[in-house]
């Protein structure tokens, strides 16, 4: 591991200073990813600037109705916290569908949000990789794909986004906020995480140098009928090869609001625009789900050995959204 400074920013100013004095610094969270990367080269800052104790962990309501969770909220409190659990019961899931325990307690929200793709050629140093060295190409491609993207992949980078999290906030709207030298800003988790195109190596509008400061979920009262689901290839802790976050509400058989956002299909929280679109106003069966699943996953584009993502999904959306109508009708 490179040698590197240390420094503990006790203000959300001095850390986005600190920052900005040295291109080379990065934000020190939980460090439960960015530390692993740093043991194996694939992350070699000269300096951490620990934002851990800075005024940034409570969870409170908005003016609006909603939550403002704030970025250094451990992910094991958000996960227990009453509010998230009664009123967007998907993330307190996702949430706790991530990781271990002990990571749980170390991990925050802001670092979640920037934790960087789990394919073996990216932390691989000895292998190509357009995410890590831009230009030098994608070995994923024509090497280990199984757990790899069928949407929005390009021939640059076919990596998925890790985060269990991240997929409960893309179906109920989420907006990030930052601090940067320029001042305050927000970002839409929508548009929080950029499409690979030919530029893989950049992951997130976020500005140069800005320091996550919280995430606010506004009003969504079909949140409250939510669920998020995991498919992964071991019981214990592991990161999905396939998830889904949905919400329905549905009255006399009808469907009057869906979410659907799907997790390790893409290089970002995948939301279900088209299947949203065919649900709404529709039926609330299993041939309906079907359906909708169909027409989301339509624009996949699937390697030799991930095809199966395709019908994994499929069987997703029904199982969850049936399981949704059945509580609905209870």
């Amino acid at each position: 591991m490179r040698d590197f400074a240390y420094q503990r920013a006790h203000d959300v100013s001095g850390a986005v200073a600190l920052l900005g004095a040295d291109p080379e610094a990065r934000y020190l969270g939980g460090g439960t990813n960015l530390v692993d990367l740093m043991k194996t080269g694939v992350e070699r800052p000269a300096r951490l600037v620990d934002v851990r104790e800075l005024p940034l962990d409570g969870i409170e309501s908005t003016a609006q109705g909603g939550l403002r969770i704030g970025a250094t909220v451990t992910n094991s409190d958000l996960a227990a916290h009453p509010e998230v659990r009664r009123r967007y019961p998907a993330l307190a899931q996702a949430v706790l569908a991530g990781a271990s325990g002990q990571l749980r307690n170390m991990a925050t929200v802001g670092g979640n949000l920037l934790q960087r793709t789990r394919c073996g050629y990216f932390t691989d140093l000895s292998k190509p990789c357009n995410k890590r060295a831009p230009g030098t190409g994608c070995s994923a491609i024509e090497g280990e794909h199984h757990n790899h993207a069928v949407l929005g992949a390009t021939e640059h980078c076919v990596a998925t986004n890790p985060s269990d999290m991240a997929v409960a906030l893309a179906a109920f709207d989420a907006v990030v906020t930052y601090e940067s030298a320029d001042g305050t800003g927000e970002l839409p988790l929508a548009e929080f995480y950029l499409p690979v195109g030919d530029t893989p190596h950049l992951e997130t509008a976020l500005p140069a140098g800005a320091l996550i400061t919280g995430v606010i979920l506004p009003p969504v009262p079909v949140a409250a009928h939510s669920r998020y689901r995991k498919v992964r290839e071991r019981a214990s802790y592991a990161f999905a090869i396939g998830s889904i976050a949905g919400a329905l509400d549905v009255h006399d058989g009808v469907v009057r609001e869906v979410r659907l956002a799907f997790g390790a299909v893409a290089s970002r929280p995948w939301r279900a625009r088209e299947a949203e679109r065919v649900l709404t106003g529709g039926p609330a069966d299993a041939e309906a789900f079907a359906a909708a699943a169909d027409a989301e996953l339509a624009a996949a584009r699937t390697l030799p050995h991930n095809a199966y993502k395709v019908t994994l999904l499929r069987n997703l959306v029904v199982a969850l959204l049936t399981e949704l109508t059945e509580e609905a009708a209870r």
